[in-house]
């Protein structure tokens, strides 16, 4: 039974950090290479706070706050930027973060923070606790997809100038993207953090981001039950094959290639091409 806790557990804080990046790229179509540093600062803003002695749901809003507020920042940085560019800068936020991190003994160096204090919660009510902000993520971004929200973050996606001409305050909305994803993936940081004990600069890298963006595209870029079905499957198969955790970078950089190149539109992409040709059939056979 401790096995399948631990499994449901990593299901719903994968699951929470993909939903937080669908929301910046899949959503309004910022390239973020770097969003790993946003799990990073919620698990290190967490971890912290609660050994200073902060109440662990406590820690989880002060995680919540700060990711966003860096979110904030690094969206107002990189408002010049698109595409590439945007990518290449998000990239350097990544790589920044576990320089910084590595280099502050305050923030334990290489060696990371362990003993990181305990939730006060059983390990089954964790897991319950993990599953119910995975879903509380899930609800949120339907509800900014179908929202007037939603309508202009795909505007921008679309095309941003275009946007910009019927008088819409892109900039603003972009931002918006970046606190709301962040400010997610911070959660799912604080909630890292306090399941394994432990966290250092190492579990925050580029591997990381690509593995939460192999994720969102396996997924669907977008689709909200897509990119969590791809994140629930896609966490638990390094448990379930051993070689995938030896060349994550290798397996998850491998679907980026396949899927982007196969099947564009992900599972969800791959689901309603399915359900287009079974209508189509039933169609025919109807007189």
């Amino acid at each position: 039974m401790g096995y399948e806790i631990t499994l449901l557990t990593t299901m719903g804080i994968s699951i929470l950090f993909a939903l937080s990046l669908n929301l910046i790229t899949g959503f309004c179509g910022q390239i973020s290479l770097g969003h790993a540093a946003f799990l990073g600062i919620g698990a290190y803003a967490s971890a912290l706070s609660t050994k200073a002695g902060a109440p662990f749901f406590l820690a989880v809003l002060f995680a919540m706050a700060f990711a966003g507020i860096i979110g904030v920042v690094v969206g107002l940085a990189s408002l010049r930027v698109r595409a590439d560019f945007l990518a290449i800068t998000t990239m350097g936020v990544g790589f920044l973060f576990v320089g910084i991190v590595r280099q502050q003994d305050a923030l334990g160096g290489e060696l990371g923070i362990s003993g990181i204090p305990d939730t006060g919660l059983s390990r089954p009510a964790f897991m319950v606790l993990t599953l119910i902000l995975a879903a509380i993520a899930a609800a949120l971004s339907i509800y900014i997809k179908r929202a007037w929200m939603g309508r202009v973050f795909a505007g921008i996606a679309e095309d941003e100038d275009t946007m910009r001409v019927l008088g819409i305050d892109a900039p603003s909305y972009k931002l918006a993207a970046f606190a709301i994803g962040t400010a997610l993936a911070g959660v799912a940081g604080a909630l890292y953090a306090h399941h394994l004990k432990f966290i250092g600069p190492e579990s925050f890298g580029f591997v990381e981001s690509i593995t939460v963006l192999s994720m969102v595209v396996v997924g669907g870029i977008g689709s909200v039950a897509g990119v969590a079905i791809a994140a629930a499957l896609l966490s638990v198969l390094p448990a379930w094959f051993q070689i995938i955790g030896d060349y994550k970078l290798l397996v998850y950089g491998g679907l980026l290639f396949l899927m982007m190149r196969f099947a564009p539109g992900g599972l969800a992409g791959i689901f309603a091409s399915a359900m287009q040709s079974r209508n189509r059939t039933t169609n025919r056979g109807k007189p």
